[in-house]
């Protein structure tokens, strides 16, 4: 892809951006950083929506050989899924229950004109002292105790880098609402679960993860809800 095509593409995103997600709080990313170098969230939006609005599914080895021609060291794109659910652009992620993308480790931009689903308008924000946070807890990830910088506990092939987690993925990720997990946990809890300060989980975040569950769990759910709500319909 020439330069002359990804600001083309980055042109139409912007569009898009301002005449129908600006109101929603999705953030567009810059397409280029200080020293004229592509920001990754702006290649893997423009590696999206290179055909839309008949966009295809993207495995993620494709968009990780495409970021690799402008960033060669990177190992793992995981732009893609952060730019969906945690800020805003109807990206979906395959897997078996989505009705849009169906094969596990594929992404597809679905439109520029509504954000993702259930999004609730809230942006990642840098937090001042995460040096800190870290520090509070050992360096290690809350959820499975792997030190960063060390072999991780459960993936002994991977050097563990910690990563800033929501603790309730509901609320903008800010200093409060902040606990470090490595690239596993963070990767594997995605945003279904509210966790507690020791990175237990003690909520549930987002309802789709009840699709996950098998047949018994899913009926267990329902009676409890439906003794709950008192069979009342849940459009009313």
């Amino acid at each position: 892809m020439t330069d002359r095509e990804i600001e083309e593409i980055y042109q139409i995103v912007k569009d898009y951006h301002e005449k129908y997600l600006e109101k929603y709080g999705v953030k567009l990313p810059k397409l280029r950083h200080a020293n004229n170098s592509y920001v990754k969230d702006a290649l893997v939006l423009i590696y999206l929506a290179r055909f839309y609005p008949n966009t295809v599914s993207v495995t993620k080895s494709e968009l990780t050989e495409f970021i690799r021609q402008f960033y060669p060291k990177t190992n793992d794109v995981q732009q893609a899924r952060h730019l969906g659910a945690q800020k805003g652009w109807f990206i979906s992620a395959g897997g078996r229950d989505n009705v849009h993308v169906k094969k596990s480790g594929e992404y597809r931009l679905i439109t520029f004109e509504r954000p993702y689903p259930h999004f609730k308008g809230h942006r990642i924000e840098s937090a001042n002292n995460w040096m800190k946070i870290k520090q509070q807890y050992g360096n290690r990830c809350a959820t499975c105790g792997s030190e960063e910088g060390k072999k991780n506990f459960h993936y002994p092939n991977t050097i563990t880098k910690l990563q800033k987690a929501h603790i309730d993925s509901t609320k903008p990720l800010i200093e409060g609402n902040i606990i470090p997990q490595c690239q596993k946990c963070n990767r594997a809890y995605r945003n279904f679960w509210v966790f507690d300060e020791r990175g237990r989980v003690r909520s549930i975040a987002n309802p789709f993860i009840i699709k996950k569950c098998n047949e018994k769990v899913k009926k267990g759910i329902y009676k409890i809800l439906y003794n709950e709500f008192k069979g009342e319909n849940p459009g009313e």
